[in-house]
């Protein structure tokens, strides 16, 4: 393991008491970037997740044909039209409305429902070049990434990226990672903890036992169930890590109470409704349960 491993369910952070006039404002404006036709759930799912962890604002920047499907399934967050080419996916025009959006973003997501094209890859890189908010990558904009690595390792490793990165790779997507950026190890912990300093980010490996790394520290999350296996699990995460954020947690913190309270919930899902029939949303219910257990029953 890296240098220092400590136990999870010991030392979890927890989130501040939220003072008696505090404003949605308070708690993060999360900008969630996603969605094409036909995996317009996927962002919705983060967006959902996104509030259900406290955050004060999300609004979800989706493309253009696929806005009234999302603005339908959560009327609590907001919605943004993005320019879209032929396919439904967001298209390269959709950096301008991005920098106007991103302005008043505290926390910014991307990859949920994203699909795959040039023009989704060149904007992911851009993303991660230029950003200066925490930002948090998963599914398609991890592929995205790893077809551009020059985004991450530039000059051999002199560029410095401009603000905090959380990155959520299952397996799958760490391999084709690890391979763009050429890195070796003996196991998937130790090339972890390589992408984490080499991509100057906490790394989220997801699976049994998910490993959480920024490259000196790691930890292995204790909760979760093999009921969490199904799609939309790694949405509803990429939310509640982003949403933990925008209340400033620093990156580490938040994605290892993130994906504790994940797993929690998945676990409190299967103890009432059997891990062969749990689906991703029901995550999402059992989110507040885990929270409020997590912090001792409090209510604030």
């Amino acid at each position: 393991m890296s240098p220092s491993q400590d136990n999870p369910e010991a030392s979890l952070p927890r989130l501040k008491e939220r003072p008696a006039e505090s404003h949605k404002g308070d708690y993060g404006r999360i900008l969630l970037i996603g969605g094409s036709r036909g995996m317009v759930g996927a962002v919705a799912l983060s967006g959902k997740a996104a509030l259900r962890s406290g955050a004060g604002l999300v609004t979800l920047a989706v493309p253009e044909p696929c806005l009234d499907l999302a603005a339908a399934f959560e009327p609590c967050y907001m919605t943004a039209a993005l320019p879209a080419d032929r396919e439904g996916r967001i298209s390269a025009p959709a950096r301008t409305c991005l920098e106007r959006l991103m302005k008043s973003a505290s926390v910014i997501g991307c990859g949920p429902g994203l699909g795959r094209s040039k023009e989704i890859t060149e904007l992911v890189g851009w993303l991660y070049r230029t950003v200066r908010q925490p930002l948090v990558l998963d599914a398609d904009a991890l592929n995205s990434l790893a077809e551009c690595p020059e985004a991450v390792c530039q000059a051999g490793g002199s560029f410095q990226v401009p603000g905090p990165r959380v990155l959520t790779p299952h397996p799958g997507e760490f391999d084709r990672l690890i391979q763009a950026m050429e890195l070796q190890g003996e196991n998937a912990t130790v090339q972890a903890d390589q992408l984490a300093r080499q991509s100057q980010a906490v790394v989220v490996l997801k699976g049994h036992r998910t490993l959480v790394t920024d490259g000196c520290r790691s930890s292995r999350n204790p909760s979760g169930n093999p009921g969490m296996a199904t799609g939309g699990s790694g949405d509803v995460l990429l939310g509640v890590i982003a949403a933990l954020l925008g209340q400033e947690m620093a990156c580490y913190d938040a994605a290892r109470l993130g994906v504790y309270l994940h797993g929690r919930a998945g676990d409190l899902a299967a103890q009432e409704q059997g891990q062969i029939s749990m689906v991703a949303s029901d995550l999402i219910g059992f989110l507040s349960s885990a929270f409020k257990e997590h912090h001792g029953g409090r209510e604030d």
